[in-house]
């Protein structure tokens, strides 16, 4: 598989890192002010903007948009299921995992032709 294939879903990943932790961190720190996480907030999705766009543009080439979509949530799932047990310290329980398998499979549909 070239390279050329693989680069967006790597670039999807580390945007998913940086908006998991734009939408998510905050919840650590609930006692900061709520102006104050949407500021910071929106400072750590500009990074996440900065590999998206990208990700989906060269990603065109490869894939359809619905593919595009498909990908990003599985990897969006796994980020977020790694953050929520490493950051937030919140386990992973087993309807959490049937839920996202559920969604691995759509995603899995959307790449059948």
């Amino acid at each position: 598989m070239p390279i050329d294939r693989l680069l967006p879903p790597l670039l999807l990943v580390f945007s998913n890192v940086f908006m998991t932790f734009a939408w998510y961190a905050h919840l650590k720190y609930k006692e900061v002010a709520l102006w104050k996480v949407i500021v910071v907030s929106w400072g750590i999705a500009f990074f996440e903007y900065l590999l998206m766009i990208p990700a989906n543009r060269m990603g065109s080439a490869y894939y359809n948009a619905p593919q595009l979509k498909g990908m990003q949530e599985v990897i969006t799932l796994l980020v977020f299921a790694g953050f929520s047990v490493w950051y937030l310290g919140q386990p992973m329980k087993w309807n959490h995992w049937a839920g996202f398998a559920l969604i691995v499979v759509a995603a899995w549909l959307i790449f059948l032709d």
